[in-house]
């Protein structure tokens, strides 16, 4: 019996028809297999199923998913992250945390070098839940090129298409060429993509891929969207709960210092 696969045109472009038709006849498809984006159990034979190729610098690894979850896909990872994704299928050790925390670009001479911590949440609006992350620097932001103190991270933002948020309640508008990347159930980074049309870099990437909750996940995947809040250093912290995050974030707003964007979700 032959699988019940979808390769799309981009996936065939990147392995070659006769890797395609391979899989198609059911050659080289798995029986079972382990969602790659919602991670619970499928089968290609009684379900279909999507081939999803993510492609690194050097290597490119095929992985499959519920077509229910996302369509077949080509998604470019970096080669540090591709060998993270490889590392989780096949179950070797991770040592993710969230928050997560990664270097970000401030201007050394005047900061030293900040990281930004990424927290991640589901927020409540209008009575339905949306994924979201947080990102709040360690250190303030000065404008590259700057000399004199203050924060410019917010401004910095708001040039690259961020708005500034006073109510919490109300679900920010999408951000064009942002995205965010989870790829093997996993948090990989913000994307965002070069104006002169090459390919999207890394604005945020996690240090190692990041395990985010079943409900996340869920919820992301279901929403294909994913709500990005930037708050000030010291303007969130640390919040272990997420009525306590949304608590933060509603202050930040009241006094004027969140910004966010609503992202389409890349990938997995």
């Amino acid at each position: 019996m032959s699988p019940l696969l979808d390769v799309s045109d981009d996936v065939r472009a990147e392995i070659g028809d006769e890797e395609a038709e391979r899989l198609l006849a059911g050659e080289n498809a798995p029986g079972a297999y382990d969602c790659t984006s919602c991670r619970t159990p499928g089968n290609t034979t009684q379900e279909r199923t999507s081939t999803v190729l993510f492609v690194g610098g050097e290597t490119a690894v095929l992985a499959f998913a519920h077509a229910s979850c996302i369509p077949s896909q080509v998604v470019s990872v970096s080669e540090e992250q591709l060998r993270g994704a490889v590392r989780s299928i096949t179950g070797q050790s991770q040592q993710a945390a969230a928050p997560a925390a990664t270097p970000a670009e401030p201007d050394p001479a005047e900061r030293g070098q900040a990281v930004l911590g990424v927290t991640c949440g589901q927020i409540l609006i209008e009575g339905e839940l949306f994924p979201a992350i947080v990102v709040e620097p360690t250190t303030p932001i000065v404008r590259p090129g700057s000399q004199g103190p203050g924060d410019d991270f917010l401004p910095l933002l708001i040039e690259g298409g961020f708005v500034p948020i006073s109510d919490v309640g109300t679900a920010p508008a999408r951000l064009p060429g942002w995205s965010v990347l989870l790829a093997m159930g996993k948090l990989h980074a913000v994307l965002q993509s070069d104006p002169a049309g090459g390919d999207a870099s890394a604005w945020w990437q996690a240090h190692e891929p990041l395990s985010v909750t079943d409900g996340w996940r869920a919820t992301a995947n279901q929403r294909h969207t994913v709500l990005v809040y930037a708050a000030p250093a010291g303007t969130i912290g640390q919040q272990p709960r997420e009525d306590l995050l949304r608590e933060a974030l509603e202050k930040a707003a009241a006094g004027g210092l969140l910004v966010a964007a609503a992202m389409p979700l890349a990938g997995t």
